[in-house]
């Protein structure tokens, strides 16, 4: 074999980058490939000198080791590189327009596939935390044959058709086509003696049961991730990832928006207009709300710190009561015969002293039909 410079057979300079050599190689290659040259020595030992210099200037290492000690830093004879299969090579150039190189040798098994699961709890346990158990039904690794597919006391054996490639080579004049082998699906590997348990998959079906432990503070829409939980990988790759999706269920009494929850609270009409102290809930218990007197339905009422604490930090929100006027019911003769008697006593007051909201609308309604008439 010739020894050129391997910059000068490719007709690139010493610091030309990948994608330079990786051109200039695909050029040469093309020139003097065997089957356009149809058996011309020269351009065959041309081919083969183009096909050797790409080999080491394509490999970070052995472009390192040629650049410090030149064609010594390379020879096979000393520990080097040189002699590549031709398919290697010349797949890795063409591999993106003609269905892949073999670069890697072996074909991958699948990586198992990623699973999701949906979690409802109750806003007392989203808020506080708790470890629930869940069961999963999934792919899990063979127990028998430890995932390999294989009968006890056997194992695969390299594809006869590919010979552990993965891949064949489909030849077509100039043009080579790489397609997944038909006999071993990609895998390289082909099982004489199937485990009688998985019959040769590597993986049965199992339902798990998983402890999961839920950070305090999640809402509807977080997910935790269990790594390694999903779908076990076949023939020994690695397992997916489980994804615990939360829903947090609606909750009788609180609406939760972001850290903070609102409730509607109740008062008698009486407390509203005289004022006084109700008990109102907390996710920790009954605490007393003080009611200033005239207050009106709606009023809002904030209780700092009785919120949620975020699972993702920072301070912890509020809880907002809105009191709400009930208006009593089912009232006995006596009850709406005293009531009558104070709506009478307010007759002989201005009527905007005791109900400033409902003089302020009526005298805008006033003036509403006035303008229409007017």
């Amino acid at each position: 074999m010739s020894k050129r410079d391997y910059y000068e057979v490719l007709g690139v300079q010493k610091g030309a980058d990948d994608k330079e050599i990786k051109k200039a190689y695909k050029r040469l290659a093309m020139k003097y490939h065997p089957d356009r040259t149809q058996g011309d020595k020269a351009m065959e030992e041309k081919f083969k000198e183009v096909q050797e210099a790409y080999e080491i200037l394509s490999d970070d290492q052995k472009r390192a080791a040629y650049d410090n000690y030149g064609h010594a830093g390379v020879d096979p004879n000393r520990g080097g590189g040189g002699g590549a299969d031709f398919n290697d090579i010349f797949g890795d150039v063409f591999g993106d327009i003609f269905g892949g190189g073999r670069r890697g040798g072996q074909s991958r098994a699948q990586r198992g596939s990623d699973l999701r699961y949906n979690l409802e709890l109750n806003l007392e346990d989203a808020v506080r935390g708790k470890s629930v158990e869940i069961k999963v039904p999934t792919w899990v690794s063979c127990d028998v044959c430890d995932g390999s597919g294989a009968k006890k006391g056997t194992q695969a054996k390299n594809c006869p058709t590919c010979h552990g490639a993965g891949q064949v080579t489909m030849r077509q004049g100039f043009f080579a086509v790489q397609q997944t082998c038909p006999t071993c699906s990609g895998r390289g590997k082909i099982i004489p003696d199937p485990c009688t348990k998985c019959h040769g998959d590597g993986r049965v079906e199992k339902t798990k049961t998983l402890s999961v432990k839920i950070p305090a503070g999640v809402d509807t829409g977080d997910r935790i991730r269990l790594a390694g939980e999903g779908e076990a990988g076949q023939f020994g790759a690695p397992a997916g990832d489980l994804y615990v999706q939360v829903h947090v269920k609606d909750h009788p009494i609180f609406v939760r928006d972001g850290n903070n929850l609102y409730c509607d609270v109740p008062i008698s009409f009486s407390t509203a207009a005289l004022g006084g102290e109700i008990d109102v809930p907390t996710l920790d218990g009954r605490v007393k709300l003080k009611i200033p007197a005239e207050t009106q339905t709606d009023k809002m009422f904030r209780l700092r710190g009785k919120g949620v604490q975020s699972v993702r930090g920072g301070g912890v929100g509020d809880l907002v009561c809105k009191v709400v006027v009930e208006t009593p019911v089912n009232l006995s003769d006596k009850q709406k015969d005293l009531l009558r008697q104070l709506d009478e006593s307010w007759a002989g007051d201005s009527e905007a002293k005791h109900r400033p909201k409902s003089k302020g609308f009526f005298d805008g309604v006033k003036k509403f039909f006035d303008d229409l008439t007017g």
